[in-house]
């Protein structure tokens, strides 16, 4: 089964881990779904979903355990990650808001959030603990496999990452909407400042993905050469 295994070991000593299933259909959901996932709570402007048909936001829902289990700690407290998966393991010491980041960036592409669905095929191959530049070479060369793809199959490609661009200003809206959910369901402000640096994170990508790309022209040396030989 492809899945990631994020195992925490918090300030107090205490151990808990969080499994997200990739190729899940169904994402599992808690037995008890707290009032601050219910779709009209603090509802993302640019939300697509009917009220009248979802009563609780897919991504709230899947933010449930590790709001819980992390509320109580402070953005800049220390812990260690390991997180597994089948082929590999990747062990950070870091702080609390960086951890429950990127476990949450995982959990957002997997929700069945209409606005994160772009993210998806990312998820399937997560980098824990990505660097600024990290993700943007994961995101743009995501994209751009689906545009060639996209093309295969007879459809109108975007190579020019128009269409990325809106989707992370749709994400934008989404963030700041759940900041406001998180807030008003944890003590302190571990998660919410999480969220916080997914959205800076967010708008790094999408005012910055151009100027990063074109800075990255010189890591193709073969590519260049072979440019300025035809």
């Amino acid at each position: 089964m492809n899945e990631f295994h994020y195992h925490f070991r918090l300030p107090d000593a205490a151990d808990e881990l969080f499994v997200v299933q990739l190729d899940s259909t169904e994402p599992a959901q808690p037995e008890r779904l707290p009032e601050w996932t219910r779709l009209e709570f603090h509802q993302c402007p640019n939300c697509p979903l009917d009220r009248t048909k979802v009563s609780h936001c897919p991504m709230a829902v899947s933010f449930v355990r590790l709001v819980e289990v992390t509320g109580k700690y402070h953005s800049h407290d220390t812990v260690t990650v390991e997180v597994a998966t089948p082929q590999r393991r990747f062990l950070k010491t870091t702080s609390l808001q960086n951890a429950v980041g990127s476990l949450m960036g995982l959990l957002s592409a997997t929700s069945g959030c209409p606005r994160s669905q772009f993210l998806k095929p990312m998820a399937q191959f997560h980098l824990p603990f990505s660097s600024e530049k990290e993700t943007i070479y994961r995101a743009a060369s995501m994209y751009l496999l689906a545009q060639y793809l996209v093309d295969k199959h007879g459809g109108k490609p975007d190579w020019d990452l128009k269409a990325l661009h809106g989707h992370y200003d749709q994400l934008q809206l989404v963030n700041a909407a759940m900041v406001k959910r998180v807030s008003a369901s944890s003590e302190r402000d571990g998660p919410s400042n999480a969220l916080v640096v997914l959205d800076s994170m967010a708008k790094l990508l999408q005012f910055s993905i151009d100027e990063a790309l074109a800075d990255m022209w010189p890591v193709f040396e073969s590519y260049r050469s072979e440019l300025e030989q035809s």
